[in-house]
């Protein structure tokens, strides 16, 4: 009881210290992209596109990150389901600021904002599944050592 106690809040704290990197991190790339890297390529077309919409795709990513690691650590029942409405909630919620701007964050519609959140919330979800998928072969291999050790 208290082992499975102490687990959980360590649990809780690795998602908390996680989720405040990926959150400076969020902030960090942003910050990049607007005070070095858009200045420098605002003379080609491609990389206006793309360093304007990249804030879009960094923060529908990193905010559907914060889903994929709570459920990563923890594993509840019905993880898949929360990270897929969690990222598709994410995308939502920046495609109608990108709309209509609720807080200010866009002043300009511009549809390739919405294109960079959709496929950073889809990324996130492929990570989800890249992990998942990684766990489930390491698991099976593991458990492949383990009886070829015990046969023997």
């Amino acid at each position: 009881m208290i082992n499975r106690k102490k687990n959980e809040m360590n649990n809780k704290k690795k998602i908390i210290v996680i989720n405040l990197f990926l959150f400076a991190l969020l902030f960090g790339l942003i910050s990049l992209n607007k005070e070095i890297i858009r200045p420098l390529d605002s003379h080609m077309p491609i990389m206006k596109i793309l360093t304007g919409s990249f804030p879009n795709f960094i923060a529908a990513y990193i905010v559907s990150i914060f889903f994929v690691n709570g459920i990563i650590i923890k594993a509840p029942k019905y993880g898949r389901l929360i990270v897929y409405i969690g990222s598709f909630i994410v995308f939502l919620l920046m495609a109608i600021e990108e709309l209509k701007p609720l807080w200010g964050v866009s002043k300009i519609y511009d549809y390739y904002d919405i294109l960079a959140s959709g496929l950073g919330a889809i990324l996130a979800i492929l990570t989800y599944e890249l992990i998942v998928l990684k766990r489930k072969k390491t698991k099976s291999k593991n458990t492949n050592t383990n009886q070829g050790k015990t046969n023997e």
